[in-house]
């Protein structure tokens, strides 16, 4: 009789303890707002630009590739299975990943590649993030194609803090290669000098109606007049710095790399690579068609693909049928290294930290990277100066 009592307490216990336990799972869960779990695949799919196909490789077919959209404070789950013949990590630009470096994706640095046939779990933590960000491939020259948007919006119940948009639309700037990338970065490090020049620039993955047989499938943004709209843009080219307008509006910058800024109006913007701006736009003009543009900035002369990579911004209310936009945005020119620096310049956070410089004289250090050359620009300040960081 005792042995039953003390098999059925011992029962009870166990139950309790397997209750507890699952509640605790569940609140952690809670606390950590897990969304959903995403599959992604790895693979090579074929794509044709400039008049000529080739295999590159995707996230689910796809170029760019999926779109996360979270919240903050959000946590996901991304399972990466790799069907490709390369080694292969993603890294979650611009996250945080607090008390998580084995999901930040640095090959060999913080976990193995995932080889061909296997597969990964990543758990992506969202902590103070909020704005634009961007995945990519973290092997070789592969984020050349893999990469995508990550849209981090404020918790549930919050707002944005500048006036809400009537829509809004990433646009990713990438480069294209007539060559297998891993070829192109192959070769440049075997003969020891700089990588070939991308053979176009894309905006959605489309080079736009200014390159060779490009001009079917270029990306429109439809608006409709006297709307509001937020574009994210995202800058996935492999080693340009890329002025970016639309013909005849204003941009108001509110955010950069997940993170709000003080508001600032300007004509164009200047984002480098692995950077993220987010711009409010007005549809304010007479309805038509209007180019969206980006092309590069150089810093110095030498070989470089300057044809700009183009998008229309197309009212819905147009009724003049033309066959295309007759003007591109008035971007600076290659070589102009003031108005690179000037948007720098501009940029203020809303957090209200502020750095005095009191010397009788400081300088600003601007550093602009290209593949085989490291451009120093150095601005002469005023003797007492404040920047708020």
């Amino acid at each position: 009789m005792d042995l039953k009592k003390r098999r059925r307490r011992r029962s009870k216990l166990e139950l309790l303890f397997l209750l507890a336990t699952f509640n605790t799972l569940f609140m952690l869960s809670i606390a950590r707002n897990l969304t959903p779990p995403i599959n992604w695949v790895v693979k090579e799919t074929s794509y044709t630009k400039l008049c000529s196909a080739k295999k590159i490789l995707t996230v689910n077919g796809l170029f760019p590739g999926p779109t996360l959209h979270v919240h903050k404070g959000d946590t996901l789950i991304v399972y990466v299975h790799n069907q490709a013949r390369y080694n292969i990590t993603i890294h979650w630009h611009g996250v945080r990943q607090p008390g998580n470096p084995w999901s930040d994706g640095a090959a060999y640095i913080t976990q193995c590649p995932i080889r061909p046939g296997e597969k990964f779990r990543y758990e992506v933590i969202f902590s103070r993030e909020e704005g634009t960000l961007w995945w990519h491939a973290h092997s070789d020259w592969s984020r050349a194609t893999v990469h995508g948007p990550i849209i981090v919006y404020p918790k549930s119940g919050a707002s944005y803090p500048f006036p809400k948009p009537h829509a809004e639309h990433s646009l990713v700037l990438a480069s294209w290669f007539k060559d297998d990338v891993m070829d192109v970065i192959r070769t440049a490090l075997v003969n020891g000098g700089d990588t070939n020049s991308a053979d176009a620039f894309t905006i959605n993955g489309q080079p736009g109606d200014l390159y060779k047989c490009s001009m079917e499938g270029t990306f429109k943004f439809l608006v409709a007049p006297m709307k509001l709209y937020l574009l994210r843009i995202i800058n996935a080219i492999i080693n340009e710095e890329m002025f970016f307008g639309v013909a005849g509006h204003s941009l108001t910058v509110v955010g950069m790399d997940g993170a709000y800024l003080k508001p600032f109006n300007t004509s164009y913007i200047m984002v480098a690579p692995g950077q993220t701006i987010d711009v409010l736009i007005q549809a304010d003009q007479p309805p038509g068609q209007y180019y969206m543009a980006a092309k590069p900035y150089v810093g110095v002369n030498y070989g470089y693909n300057n044809i700009s990579a183009t998008a229309i911004f197309q009212y819905s209310a147009d009724c003049t049928n033309s066959f295309r936009p007759s003007l591109l945005p008035d971007l600076p020119a290659y070589m102009d290294t003031n108005s690179a620096t000037q948007i720098v310049v501009y940029c203020r956070s809303r957090m209200k930290r502020i750095c005095m410089l009191s010397t009788t004289s400081a300088l600003v250090v601007f550093f602009l990277f290209h593949t085989t050359k490291l451009l120093l620009n150095l601005l002469l300040l005023p003797s007492t100066s404040t920047f708020v960081f």
